[in-house]
């Protein structure tokens, strides 16, 4: 196990295969399931989960988990400190298309003490994974807290090569060599990217800017055909002979890298943004996601004006009349906006993004089915008339494999606007 900024022990043989059924008690439900709508939502858990993928070669990849000590429930055996949590850890590999299918499964115990209660740190581990480079396949991460009886679940893709190419790329704090568990890097960090299959070797770097626009609304006849931005500058980094090299940070754009001699699919792509990412804490970052709910002339009325924050606040005022409720307004919006920014970045904030439209204007869908082209989004009882469904199709593009298009359709403007008009009147039906 490892605790940020140092390693306070590892992981050694203490894998035990099991099935995961078995594995997560009550989680098995949960880990099975086709509905993954609890990915994008809150969810009922407070237990933060992050986990990413890394392949040292075609034949051994390690899962990477982060943990947050502030959620764990410490216990004591009485009379104080030391005070003791543990957490199993447990993954299941999935066909693509048969979820319900397992194809593999382990679990391990974190054990951890302290001396005291309520102290944050990150706590990162290490698992091993058998994987068939031949085959995609999903990946279920499940985490529960043995003293509280409660759990998380993160889902990933793992692509067959040579499609994982960005898969055998993760960037690392270069201080202790520990994992970053986003692509999002604030400017000015240092960051290091390992990458043990290209080490010793050149690559070709490529600086992209950051798409601006916005999307249009999900019922316009407008065909949306996004392509990837044109590189403005480009230049080459050498892989030291550890597998290693240093991230240009300095400048906010997205870095795609890609061996010389190589398809480009084998490379990855990482992205610098504003200081504040993913959080909404400038009054900037406030502004901007208002244009979904608002006129031009009431948005530039607002985002010209001399004290910025307090033109949003008065907006908000006024459209829920009162203070309390311009705060849980405040509240919903806004987290909407970060939750957007922690799962759809893709050449852009992820809150520009058509899921992050959607996912800000309507909420978390009721349910959410994925597959290797997109996902299908539905609010309300499937194949019931009155339901919403947004379909998202997957976007071909060399930068990132996270940009989907909605499907637009007319029929969904009367729930747009309505939607919109309940924003603008201070009314929330989601939380």
């Amino acid at each position: 196990m490892m605790r940020a900024g140092s390693i306070i022990g590892t992981f050694g043989a203490a894998l035990v295969l099991a099935a995961l059924l078995h594995a997560c008690g009550s989680s098995s439900s949960a880990v099975q399931r086709d509905n993954l709508a609890y990915l994008y939502g809150k969810g009922p858990t407070n237990l933060r989960l992050e986990a990413r993928v890394y392949h040292e070669d075609a034949e051994h990849t390690v899962i990477f988990f982060k943990l947050h000590t502030e959620d764990l429930l410490y216990k004591s055996d009485g009379g104080g400190a030391p005070y003791k949590a543990q957490v199993r850890i447990a993954y299941g590999t999935f066909a693509e298309k048969d979820p319900r299918n397992l194809l593999d499964s382990a679990s391990t115990m974190v054990n951890d003490v302290a001396t005291q209660q309520g102290v944050n740190e990150e706590l990162i581990g290490r698992m091993e994974l058998q994987r068939d480079p031949s085959r995609s396949f999903l990946l279920k991460v499940v985490a529960r807290d043995m003293n509280r009886d409660n759990e998380s679940e993160v889902t990933l893709r793992l692509e067959a090569d040579p499609a994982a190419g960005s898969q055998y790329f993760m960037p690392i704090d270069p201080a202790n060599g520990l994992p970053l568990f986003a692509d999002q890097i604030h400017p000015g960090r240092p960051v290091a990217m390992r990458t043990d299959r290209w080490k010793g070797r050149t690559l070709r770097a490529a600086r992209f800017p950051v798409d601006a626009s916005l999307p249009p609304p999900v019922f316009s006849g407008d065909r949306l055909e996004r392509k990837d931005p044109v590189a403005d500058s480009s230049f080459t980094v050498q892989v030291d002979t550890t597998g290693r090299f240093t991230v240009p940070t300095d400048h906010i754009g997205l870095f795609r890298f890609t061996p010389v001699d190589a398809d480009s699919t084998n490379g990855c792509s990482v992205i610098i943004l504003d200081q504040s990412f993913p959080y909404v804490d400038r009054a900037i970052d406030m502004v901007k996601p208002l244009r979904y709910i608002t006129s031009t002339q009431e948005y530039d009325r607002i985002a010209k004006s001399d004290n910025v924050r307090k033109a949003v606040e008065r907006f908000w005022l006024d459209a829920t009349g009162d203070r309390e409720r311009a705060r849980e307004a405040i509240r919903i919006f806004y987290g909407r906006v970060e939750n957007a920014n922690r799962h759809f970045n893709a050449a852009m904030e992820g809150w520009r993004t058509d899921r992050g439209l959607v996912h800000i204007i309507f909420g978390t869908p009721t349910t959410i089915y994925r597959n290797a082209n997109g996902e299908t989004w539905t609010y309300g009882e499937e194949n019931n008339i009155m339901s919403l469904t947004f379909n998202f199709i997957r976007r071909r593009s060399d930068l990132t494999d996270n940009d989907l298009i909605l499907q637009r359709d007319p029929v969904l403007k009367g729930a747009w606007y309505r939607n919109v008009e309940s924003w603008r009147n201070g009314r929330v039906y989601q939380n």
